[in-house]
């Protein structure tokens, strides 16, 4: 067991040091424009990506500004009624592409969680938010696949492990929370 723990580890580690991190603050300074705008930030993604959404919803809220105003964000994973009601409804693949049609206006922010990229309903929220004139980011693992041609930010670790793909959105997402927080309590002073 220790192997392999270690064998995580150093993947992970490798990932982290050689990565080229200007995407994310590229992406920190896309947030930070939509806090300034009081714009939306919308996050969406499946299963563990879906989860990762749900928790930097909450430090995109509250971290990046205990005390005041923070960032505008709204996970369209959240909402089991909504979820359900439209997969029964309306497919799988529009869970998400109806909320944006119903709540998004031109300028908000999608940030879609994807370890494969190829998720359908990932994939048509893309579409959809780009047909509303908003500003689409996701950060990818594997080959990116057909996210990393569509989004106009992408933060993209081509690592075939699912897990690892994971804990690197939960590390940019919480870089993106330390860089918010830092910009918000600057231009607040």
């Amino acid at each position: 067991m220790n192997s392999l723990s270690s064998s995580y580890a150093a993947k992970l580690t490798q990932v982290i040091q050689s990565y080229d991190w200007t995407q994310v603050d590229a992406l920190a300074e896309t947030l930070f424009e939509c806090w300034q705008k009081r714009r939306i930030v919308f996050l969406c993604g499946n299963g563990g990506s879906a989860a990762n959404a749900s928790h930097l919803a909450n430090d995109f809220l509250y971290g990046t500004n205990p005390q005041g105003r923070a960032l505008r964000v709204l996970p369209l994973t959240d909402n089991a009624s909504i979820i359900t009601c439209l997969g029964n409804d309306t497919g799988y693949e529009n869970i998400y592409s109806h909320q944006l049609k119903t709540q998004a206006t031109p300028d908000d922010v999608l940030i879609a969680f994807s370890g494969s990229g190829n998720s359908p309903n990932v994939v048509k929220a893309l579409e959809t938010a780009q047909g509303l004139g908003m500003k689409t980011s996701a950060i990818l693992g594997f080959d990116g696949g057909k996210c990393l041609e569509m989004v106009d930010q992408a933060i993209h670790f081509p690592i075939d492990d699912m897990q690892i793909a994971e804990d690197l959105q939960q590390t940019v997402g919480h870089m993106l929370t330390l860089s918010l927080r830092e910009k918000i309590q600057a231009a607040t002073k």
